[in-house]
């Protein structure tokens, strides 16, 4: 699934999009329509599978999903491959029972439409069913979620499948400007990663690998099914109950997310892509979902840049031309969440349209919202939800992502009780909190040549001015101008160190940093001294409490041969056993 920017929390939990719109007095509109109760029924089974049906008898039509609580962060140490995207390809390929055109062919042929779709957080399976199809349906998502069988050939061919997909999402610069803006936003929190993956890891990927995520992670206490619409909730417990009686409970082992740490200042990240328009991103951490700031973050993204009358769009595109699209939007599954604005303009607008958006936030701060405006957002909230209860499926995703993400059918309704209850000096209380500029993430992408032209008329960096580089394969590149001495000292260092090691294997980051240096595919250890030497230049490994690394220094004109013997040690190390063995030896002594 492509990463999309949410307009609004609800609107992306929910799969419900939002449209709403924002100064300062504290009043709480009430609405005139309340949102309707779930009347949901629910079971857990002994073995932990869960069910929510809500019965809806107004059309002869169903919904039966599948949620499965494991999505792209969930994927530990195959972080970055995508395998819960690929399993969400490869689940209805055929299982012992059903070869693998015979599930689609089924559904069709009972009038249903079957698909799925993977998040950060889930993996969720569908089908859209005329009501008597639902024990079919039922059975067919049963089937596929424990017994699929993921055969050879299909795997094979889906492979190419995904592989478009990827070759697509590369083309597509708001794809791109979205994974540009989470990779600078999300230093260390799997967020930081598309769902889909990177190609490279990808391509490392075994059948097998996906085999034993699949065993691992789809588990009958490990999802849960909803069926809405024209369906007797005890008959649709009762079958589903009976299917999954020879399905115990499995053990889960928990995934490590790491806490995306405070942000200390402001992130900056311009790349250029083969686009004409450039997209302009900027983003402010806030807290996650169920925080009580959050409904008013909500509200103050709608005013902000919700429809044709909010802030942004009536100030930066109709009266300033600054750019063709904006939006305000806010993104807070887990913490930390994201507030932001998004724009496509020409690209020597970036500037003045960066400089627009942050004066529109600054003047919010400083003089808050209207009572109108936070009246008109509420309504635009209420009636947007609704709205997307109108079909049995919008109902069943409306429950599943409640239960998901709050184990509370009612958390939709609770969440618009919320939105009734902030007041204009919420608005501008929780702007002035989050909205700072030490939180800003600031992105885009231009046309190719932009940038270029932009530092060309630009003065030179200040001596001491250190720049920012990110290579399309993630590398960051911090570059020092020095024009004083005809010299260059190249630093690499990678994340590791005796904080990572183990009692068992405690000194192997010191080991390892001085066997880096023994030789290379192409290259002995005396050849990489005597061609380094042989120009003046040094070469050296460290090893730290945290970090590991190779340096090199080498004069001005030959920084070519520099990088090249850099990149060949940290690439291509061949750790000869005798030099390993030697190496050890020496470290002993040393501990001695």
């Amino acid at each position: 699934m492509r990463r999309r920017l949410a307009r609004s929390v609800l609107g992306l939990f929910l799969m419900m999009p939002f449209i709403s719109h924002g100064k300062t007095a504290d009043v709480s509109i009430e609405p005139a329509i309340a949102f309707p109760e779930a009347t949901a029924r629910q079971w857990t089974l002994d073995n932990g599978l869960g069910i929510i049906v809500q019965e809806d008898h107004s059309s002869p039509v169903a919904s039966v999903q599948v949620w499965v609580d494991t999505g792209s962060v969930d994927e530990d140490k195959h972080l970055g491959a995508g395998l819960s995207h690929i399993l969400e390809h490869m689940l209805f390929k055929g299982t012992p029972t059903r070869p693998a055109n015979d599930i689609a062919l089924k559904i069709q042929d009972s009038g249903g439409y079957i698909n799925a779709y993977t998040s950060f957080d889930r993996t969720v399976y569908w089908i859209d069913i005329p009501a008597k199809g639902v024990p079919t349906a039922v059975d067919i998502l049963a089937d596929a979620m424990m017994n699929s069988t993921l055969p050879e050939e299909e795997y094979a061919k889906e492979q190419e499948v995904i592989r478009r997909e990827f070759a697509m999402g590369y083309d597509d610069p708001d794809r791109v400007s979205s994974l540009q803006l989470f990779n600078t936003a999300y230093a260390v929190h799997p967020y930081r990663h598309p769902v889909i993956g990177y190609i490279d890891i990808y391509n490392k990927l075994t059948r097998d690998d996906v085999l034993a995520y699949y065993r691992k992670r789809y588990t009958p206490n490990n999802m849960f099914f909803v069926v809405t619409g024209d369906v007797e909730a005890e008959r649709v417990h009762e079958q589903i109950a009976k299917i999954f009686e020879k399905y115990p409970r499995q053990s889960v082992e928990p995934v490590f997310i790491p806490a995306e740490p405070p942000q200390l200042g402001r992130r900056t990240a311009d790349t250029e892509f083969a686009t004409e328009l450039t997209r302009l991103s900027l983003a402010w951490h806030v807290p996650a979902l169920t925080d009580p700031d959050v409904p008013a973050l909500d509200l103050a993204s709608t005013i902000l840049g919700s429809g044709r009358s909010s802030r942004l769009y009536r100030e930066i595109r109709e009266e300033k031309g600054l750019a063709h699209e904006i939006s305000a939007w806010l993104y807070a599954p887990g913490d930390p969440g994201l507030f932001g604005v998004s724009a496509t303009l020409d690209p020597d607008q970036r500037e003045a349209a960066e400089k627009a958006v942050l004066e529109a936030i600054a003047k919010l701060k400083a003089e808050g919202v209207n009572p109108e405006e936070l009246a008109k957002a509420k309504k635009q909230s209420l009636s947007s939800q609704l709205g997307s209860l109108t079909t049995t499926r919008g109902i069943a995703a409306d429950l599943g992502s409640n239960w998901m993400l709050t184990r509370n059918l009612d958390f939709s309704r609770d969440y618009l009780k919320a939105i009734q209850a902030v007041t204009v000096g919420d608005i501008q209380r929780v702007v002035r909190k989050y909205l700072v500029d030490d939180q800003l993430s600031a992105t885009s992408l231009n046309p190719v040549g932009a940038l270029a032209e932009k530092a060309a008329a630009e003065k030179p960096p200040a001596a001491g001015e250190i720049r920012k580089f990110t290579l399309s394969n993630g590398l960051r590149l911090l570059v020092r101008e020095d024009p004083r001495l005809p010299l260059v000292s190249i630093v690499s260092v990678f994340k590791a160190g005796t904080l990572a090691e183990s009692e068992k294997d405690n000194g192997i980051t010191e080991l390892e940093s001085t066997a880096l240096l023994k030789g290379t595919a192409t290259r002995t250890a005396e050849q990489i001294a005597d061609r380094i030497e042989a120009v003046g230049g040094s070469i050296g490994s460290l090893a730290g409490s945290n970090s590991i690394g190779v340096s090199v220094s080498v004069m001005q004109p030959d920084l070519t041969l520099g990088l090249e013997l850099l990149a060949d040690v940290l690439i291509h190390p061949s750790f000869p056993p005798a030099e390993v063995a030697r190496e050890t030896q020496i470290q002993l002594a040393g501990i001695k």
